[in-house]
C-alpha cells in the first residue's frame, strides 16, 4: 500500500489505498518509515497519495486497537524531517488527523485546489504526536495552529495558502510534474551544496548586536 518509484535521485513515494482514503495502518506507518529512512541518500523525496485524498489521517479500527497514540507516527515524522534532499509533500486531496504530520515535517507543501485540512484529535480524544503543533505554529502561528487543533475547523486551499500550511496551489493534473519541477535544481546539484543549504535554512538567525553595539 506504498508504492515507491526511483528515477535517478528522485524517489516519489505514493499513499495507495484509496478506497479507503488512504487511510493509515500500522504496516504503513511502518513502511513509509523504512522508506524515508532509506531515502537518505536521495537527492530528492515527494510524497503524494493514490485518488482524490492524500490521506484521511488513522484507519478507524487501528486507531482503537491503539494506533492513534503510536511512537510510529513521531518516527515517520522524524525520518521524514531528517532526509537531507528537498522533500516535497504533493497533496492530491484532503489531508486530515495524523496524515498531518508527514506533510509538515516536508520542506514545502503543494496542494489541488479541492483540498481540505483538518485534524480533529481534541474531538476524538487524543492528543497530537508531540511535533505535529510546533511544526504547524512555524508554519501558520500560534492562533492558526489553535484554530486547527482546538476549535477543530477545516480550512480550504485557498485559506491554507494564505496561512502558510501550504507553498502553492496546482491544479490536479499538474500536480507531479510541479513538484519535479520544484525539485529540479536540489537534482542538479551537488548533494553536499544542497545540504549545506538545506541546513542553512533551518538554523537559527542570531540577531544579537555585534561587539560593542547596542
Amino acid at each position: 500500500m506504498i508504492d515507491v518509484a526511483r528515477e535517478e535521485d528522485v524517489w516519489t513515494v505514493t499513499l495507495n489505498r484509496p478506497d479507503k482514503a488512504n487511510a493509515l495502518t500500522e504496516e504503513m506507518l511502518r513502511d513509509l518509515t523504512r522508506v524515508m529512512r532509506e531515502a537518505q541518500q536521495a537527492r530528492a523525496v515527494i510524497l503524494t497519495g493514490a485518488g482524490k485524498v492524500f490521506s484521511a489521517g488513522a484507519d478507524l479500527e487501528a486507531a482503537r486497537a491503539g494506533l492513534a497514540t503510536s511512537s510510529t507516527w513521531e518516527e515517520l515524522s522524524a525520518a521524514v524531517a531528517s532526509l537531507p534532499g528537498l522533500t516535497v509533500a504533493a497533496l492530491n486531496g484532503t489531508l486530515a488527523g495524523g496524515a498531518m504530520g508527514m506533510a509538515l515535517a516536508c520542506d514545502m507543501r503543494i496542494a489541488v485546489p479541492g483540498a481540505r485540512f483538518f485534524y480533529p484529535v481534541m474531538k476524538l480524544g487524543f492528543l497530537p504526536q508531540p511535533s505535529d503543533p510546533p511544526r504547524m505554529a512555524a508554519l501558520i502561528g500560534p492562533a492558526r495552529t489553535k484554530l486547527i487543533l482546538m476549535g477543530g475547523q477545516k480550512i480550504d486551499a485557498e485559506d491554507a495558502l494564505r496561512f502558510g500550511l501550504i507553498d502553492r496551489i496546482v491544479p490536479a493534473e499538474q500536480l507531479l510534474a510541479e513538484a519535479q519541477e520544484l525539485v529540479a535544481d536540489t537534482r542538479a546539484a551537488e548533494p553536499d551544496f544542497a545540504r549545506q543549504i538545506k541546513d542553512m535554512c533551518h538554523s537559527p538567525l542570531s540577531l544579537a548586536p555585534p561587539a560593542g553595539h547596542f
